[in-house]
């Protein structure tokens, strides 16, 4: 039996150095933006997977012939997968444990009326509706189908009352020593929003030529070539990034230092879609040309 369980691995790769994450839980409780927030942790994500091929996919991922091998793996599970799957899910993972594999289940939970909420606000079908079921009777059956995997899982958050970037920031936080390294998350947001509660920096981009007084440019973002193209052209933005990624290249060692896994650095404009948008999305490029773990978080987009 343990021979078994040991072939299904790459035997060139020590399995303790493995981190396999299954996502799962209720529809519209979160899933997808914290299978993102893995996927931004660099870690190789693949949505609704039978669990039969899970150890499959653990040799493919690391294989030997992958020149960089990968050992950070999340796997999305949900009730588009068929109800036998969660039934045999406890004991593909617990073989995979067995092996040595470093096994996390996180079961995303939400209350019903949240739910109902969520999908009447966004108008999306749940799964389970093509079988007739009301939304109300889609829930229930979903929580039935989906027993066998609360039970065993690791943790369970409730996205209740979270928004999206909390629920990002838990999942990074909670998941972040699967890199190596302090985490990063750059967020663009808008002032006359309020600033971020969980912001450790803030910039001010304020000061910089607003893309937004050009007509052809203010329906768009700072993700956009045009609003890109816009700010590359102004000499004082090249020299707001360049003081920016400056003094956080100063800074971010004596916080790693203090044994810091997650910082948040939040950048503001006005309307919070062009210049802080800009920013991030450069901060974000070039500290990932350095480091794993670098996550992005534009409020005002989102």
């Amino acid at each position: 039996m343990s021979t078994h369980k040991t072939s299904l691995l790459n035997p060139m790769v020590d399995p303790h150095e493995i981190h396999l994450i299954v996502l799962t839980g209720m529809s519209g409780g979160g899933k997808t933006v914290a299978l993102r927030a893995l996927e931004d942790l660099e870690f190789y994500c693949v949505d609704n997977l039978p669990s039969a091929l899970l150890p499959q996919l653990v040799n493919a991922v690391i294989g030997a012939d992958s020149g960089q091998q990968q050992r950070r793996i999340a796997v999305g599970v949900d009730v588009r997968n068929r109800g036998a799957d969660f039934a045999h899910m406890p004991s593909v993972l617990s073989e995979l444990a067995a092996a040595g594999v470093q096994v996390h289940m996180i079961f995303l939970d939400c209350r019903d009326e949240v739910l109902i909420k969520r999908y009447s606000e966004t108008r999306r079908r749940h799964p389970l509706a093509a079988h007739g079921l009301s939304l109300a009777d889609a829930i229930v059956e979903e929580r039935r189908l989906l027993r066998p995997l609360i039970a065993i899982a690791e943790k369970v958050i409730d996205s209740s009352e979270l928004n999206v970037h909390q629920l990002r920031r838990l999942i990074a936080t909670g998941y972040a020593q699967a890199t190596e390294g302090l985490t990063l998350m750059f967020q663009s947001f808008a002032f006359r929003r309020g600033l971020p509660l969980d912001a450790d920096f803030v910039f001010d981009a304020r000061c910089l030529p607003n893309p937004h007084w050009q007509p052809h440019l203010r329906p768009l973002s700072g993700k956009d070539a045009p609003v890109r193209d816009f700010l590359d052209g102004e000499p004082v933005v090249g020299e707001y990034f360049a003081d920016t990624a400056r003094w956080l290249d100063a800074w971010l060692p004596r916080f790693e230092q203090d044994d810091r896994s997650y910082l948040t650095v939040s950048i503001g404009c006005t309307g919070g879609r062009h210049r802080s948008v800009y920013l991030v999305e450069k901060l974000a490029a070039y500290y990932r040309d350095q480091r794993a773990g670098v996550l992005i978080f534009h409020r005002e987009l989102a």
